[in-house]
C-alpha cells in the first residue's frame, strides 16, 4: 500500500489558490465605483476623456486614473469670524462704497460642478477650482458692485438689490466655465463704528416716525367713524320724532298691552275722556 502523499494534487491546489489571489489583485484594477453625488474624470497618460463617468460601477484600463469630483451643492464662505470660512482668521471682503467708505462683508457662495463640464474643469482648473476661480471672481465682483452703492443703502434698503447684482455677475463669469452658481448670501455688512451707529439711530427715528404716522391715521379713522355714527343717530332720531303722532303713540301703547296678562282695555271718548260702553239693552 502506497502511503506517499499526492504531490500532484497539492500542486494543483497551490496553482488554483495562486490564480484566485492573482485575480483578486488584478480584477479590482479593471473596476472603479463612482459614489452617488460624484462624477469621475478618466485620464490615461495625461489625456483626459471628454466623457465623465457617472455614479455606478465602471470597467477601466488598469493603467488609467479616475479622479472623483463632487457634483453636489457646495459652499465657499469668506467671513470675519475666525474658523467660519474656508481660511483661518479674518477672511471678509474689504470694499469701498460709492462715497469712499470702507466696509467689510461676510459672504457665502453656493455652487455646484456641472457634471458634463467636469473634464474641462479638471483639465483647465484642476480639482481645487474653488480657490482658483470662485474665490478671486467673487471678491472682484463684490468690489465692483459695492462701489455703486452708498453705505446706508448697502446696509439697509438696497442690500437685496446688491446681492442680486453680485449673483448675476458671478453667473456671467463662472457658469461659462462649467460651475453653476446657485445662490449668494450676504451674511453681514460691517460699517465703520461711528457710521453704523449714526445709520442705526436714523433708521430708528424713521421707524418711530412711521409708527407715529400710523397711530395718527388710526385715530383719524376712529374719529371719522364716531362722527359718522353720531350723524346717523341724529338722523334716525329726527326721522322718528317727525313720525311720532298722537294716533301712532296710542297704537304703540295698545300694541304693548297685548303682552300684559290681566289687562283690559276700555276705550274712551276723545271728547270728554269718559269710557265708552256699548248699549247693553
Amino acid at each position: 500500500m502506497n502511503n506517499m502523499p499526492d504531490f500532484s494534487r497539492f500542486g494543483r491546489i497551490i496553482k488554483w489558490a495562486a490564480l484566485i489571489i492573482l485575480a483578486l489583485i488584478i480584477i479590482p484594477r479593471f473596476l472603479v465605483v463612482i459614489p452617488a453625488g460624484t462624477t469621475g474624470v478618466y485620464h490615461l497618460f495625461g489625456r483626459v476623456s471628454d466623457k465623465p463617468l457617472s455614479s455606478g460601477l465602471h470597467f477601466v484600463i488598469p493603467l488609467a486614473v479616475v479622479t472623483k469630483m463632487s457634483i453636489q451643492t457646495q459652499d465657499y464662505t469668506m467671513s470675519i469670524v475666525k474658523e467660519e470660512g474656508r481660511r483661518l482668521g479674518d477672511d471678509s471682503i474689504d470694499a469701498l462704497t460709492k462715497e469712499g467708505l470702507n466696509v467689510a462683508l461676510d459672504i457665502t457662495v453656493l455652487f455646484k460642478l456641472r457634471e458634463e463640464s467636469s473634464p474641462s474643469v479638471f483639465r483647465e482648473l484642476g480639482v481645487n477650482y474653488q480657490e482658483i476661480i470662485i474665490r478671486p471672481e467673487t471678491r472682484s465682483i463684490i468690489r465692483e458692485v459695492v462701489a455703486q452703492y452708498d453705505a446706508k443703502s448697502l446696509y439697509s434698503e438696497k442690500r437685496g438689490e446688491a446681492v442680486e447684482a453680485i449673483k448675476n455677475g458671478l453667473k456671467d463669469k463662472i457658469e461659462p466655465r462649467g460651475i453653476i452658481v446657485e445662490e449668494v448670501l450676504l451674511r453681514n455688512v460691517k460699517l465703520p463704528d461711528r457710521l453704523a451707529k449714526s445709520i442705526e439711530e436714523k433708521l430708528q427715528a424713521e421707524q418711530e416716525s412711521a409708527r407715529y404716522d400710523f397711530v395718527l391715521e388710526k385715530e383719524k379713522k376712529e374719529a371719522d367713524r364716531k362722527r359718522i355714527e353720531a350723524q346717523g343717530q341724529r338722523d334716525a332720531q329726527k326721522t322718528i320724532s317727525e313720525s311720532l303722532t298722537s294716533s301712532y303713540l296710542e297704537y304703540l301703547y295698545l300694541t304693548g298691552l297685548k303682552d300684559r296678562q290681566g289687562t283690559i282695555y276700555v276705550p274712551t271718548n276723545p271728547a270728554n275722556g269718559l269710557p265708552l260702553f256699548r248699549d247693553t239693552r
